[in-house]
């Protein structure tokens, strides 16, 4: 089963840092296979997020989400309810002396011959999506 999990420390409020990671538009600034998203209406447990992600080749694919966890300031999680693997997402905030920890995690059940063929790819994937948390701190920061 693909997973994988990063805590870092962010040098904003938790209010900051949840905002910014649960406006799915903020994901174009750091998520670099991201090509398109935008939220069906204000984000809130339930709302559907399209999503259009570079694929193999950079081939886009759909991997559509939905927000099944928002608990400002200190949890936003999300289920991918389109695209070939479909993962589950859970952001953690908590205040770290001035700035805010961050913990982010994915996990995918793949079975049969899904999980044979893209077992490989989708850990490589989140591993990415795991690095990417570089940018997000980085556009928070300032720099």
């Amino acid at each position: 089963m693909p997973h994988a999990e990063r805590t870092i420390v962010i040098n904003r409020s938790p209010d900051e840092v949840f905002r910014f990671f649960s406006t799915p538009a903020n994901d174009l600034t750091w998520r670099k296979g991201v090509k398109e998203i935008a939220a069906e209406g204000p984000v809130a447990v339930g709302t559907r997020v399209h999503q259009v992600v570079a694929g193999p080749g950079g081939r886009p694919i759909a991997a559509d989400i939905e927000v099944t966890a928002y608990d400002p300031p200190t949890r936003y999680a999300l289920l991918a309810i389109a695209g070939p693997a479909r993962p589950v997402g859970e952001y953690r905030f908590a205040p770290s002396g001035a700035g805010t920890e961050v913990t982010f995690s994915l996990r995918a059940e793949l079975g049969g011959l899904k999980k044979l063929l893209m077992s490989g790819p989708v850990q490589k994937t989140m591993d990415g999506e795991m690095q990417a948390l570089d940018a997000a701190k980085a556009k928070l920061e300032g720099g």
